[in-house]
């Protein structure tokens, strides 16, 4: 499996930003834009409204552990940005990949068979 490609730039975040599609559940915020490419890049925001840096750190290991899990089965070719909400802070592992998944379903980036 290939190593997890980050968005870092700030002119790249921009860009999803303004020109993505965005959906959004209690604990995740996910904007998605092709980029042309043939892999997806992803880039993690949490606010220090969240946490201090421990636990801000803990919800951006939780949320590329769900993205890697699902990494094998999303469509290519596309930025994902991904903004942890308050509520992100609480939950545990399991939770985060369920509203991962569904972001996922949403954005139609992958089957929802495909996620077992």
């Amino acid at each position: 499996m290939a190593d997890l490609i980050s968005i870092r730039a700030s002119k790249d975040f921009s860009r999803v930003y303004n020109r993505g599609r965005s959906k959004a559940n209690p604990v995740l915020v996910m904007y998605v834009l092709s980029n042309g490419k043939e892999y997806n890049r992803i880039g993690i925001s949490v606010s220090k409204k969240v946490g201090k840096s421990v636990v801000r750190n803990r919800v951006k290991r939780l949320i590329k552990e769900a993205y890697r899990k699902y990494s094998g089965r999303i469509a290519k070719g596309y930025d994902l940005v991904l903004i942890a909400r308050m509520q992100a802070k609480e939950m545990e592992y399991k939770d985060i990949e369920k509203w991962m998944a569904d972001l996922l379903v949403r954005h139609k980036l992958v089957e929802k068979e495909g996620l077992k």
